[in-house]
């Protein structure tokens, strides 16, 4: 029988999608992928697979969770199986070098940015953005972790001379223009299906650390504590150019569901900074508005369950012909 596989490391986080989808009846099943194996040679199951491995999968010491996710997405796509936020997806979860590429390339401002490895690498960086402040961020992090707000290279300096300061997974630092806004607020686009869902404000004035799961907001050691009730806010007819642009980019990019977050600067101007492909929805946010992002995503998985059992039964009937009439 085929089913959903829905691939993660995090079942706190997958709760609310298990959840919607046995609220909808779907058959499905949780691979939790923090260790692994995989026959390169034996066929998947089948059924459609749902990606949803997080770039801060090392911080809940899960260290290899992305690596063997890129292995076994590798596999089903060599077997041409259905995957939902692809391998392709998966790179730019993990790297935000990778992902600021790709928004550029798509025609999609993002900050000024400068990758480093290596103390002194990292603060010439700083010194050729000319500007302060600016923000150091790992290449690879996930609900905002390790990002900085820094006024001086100085600074910058005593936190990487820190022994105890948290150092990037991979040894990358991201330095970056600082974009102050005229409020302190982020808005995050979601996409279900590639299509736009909502987008919600978040409040971004006690920090960097913007992770929108329950998880988060009753005090996950990862995510920042006594959070208000209100720090998300879905935004009711949002509409923004920008919407097509991101679109594109998903659709050029293999990725079908993802939260994409952009600041705007004094002038108006919209910078992308991040893409989450692991994306999850506020509950209290939602409670208001009425809108369920996971129900949406269950409802996607199951239409493309259906589309995928469908495309089979025809295949099936279309090899019998053909034995048929030899």
């Amino acid at each position: 029988m085929s089913k959903i596989y829905v691939l993660h490391e995090n079942d706190v986080w997958t709760e609310p999608l298990a959840a919607a989808l046995d609220a909808l009846g779907l058959p499905w099943e949780s691979w939790f992928l923090d260790e692994g194996r995989v026959d390169l040679s034996a066929p998947p199951p089948d059924g459609i697979f749902y990606n949803r491995m997080s770039a801060s999968s090392h911080t809940r010491g899960h260290r290899y969770a992305a690596e063997l996710t890129q292995a076994v997405l590798n596999w089903l796509e060599a077997h041409g199986r259905r995957v939902v936020n692809s391998s392709r997806g998966l790179y730019l979860e993990v790297s935000k070098v990778a992902q600021y590429a790709a928004l550029d390339s798509a025609g999609i401002r993002t900050p000024h940015t400068i990758a480093g490895v290596g103390r002194d690498a990292i603060l010439q960086a700083a010194g050729e953005l000319g500007t302060a402040p600016f923000i150091a961020k790992p290449n690879r992090g996930g609900k905002g972790a390790g990002v900085q707000l820094f006024n001086s290279t100085d600074s910058l300096a005593a936190m990487l001379d820190d022994p105890a300061a948290e150092q990037p997974i991979d040894g990358v630092w991201l330095v970056q223009d600082y974009i102050r806004p005229t409020r302190p607020v982020i808005t995050r686009c979601e996409f279900i299906g590639g299509k736009f869902l909502y987008a919600v404000e978040v409040d971004a004035s006690q920090g960097f650390e913007l992770c929108p799961a329950d998880a988060c907001e009753i005090g996950d050691a990862y995510c920042p504590t006594g959070a208000p009730v209100d720090k998300f806010r879905i935004l009711e007819d949002f509409d923004d150019p920008i919407l097509d642009r991101y679109a594109a980019f998903l659709a050029q990019n293999r990725i079908e569901v993802a939260g994409i977050e952009f600041v705007r600067d004094a002038d108006d101007v919209p910078y992308t900074y991040d893409v989450n492909t692991n994306t999850n929805y506020n509950a209290a946010a939602e409670a208001k508005d009425g809108r369920q992002g996971m129900t949406e995503l269950a409802r996607f998985l199951g239409r493309e369950l259906e589309k995928y059992d469908t495309d089979r039964r025809q295949d099936a009937a279309h090899r019998a012909e053909l034995l048929a009439f030899g």
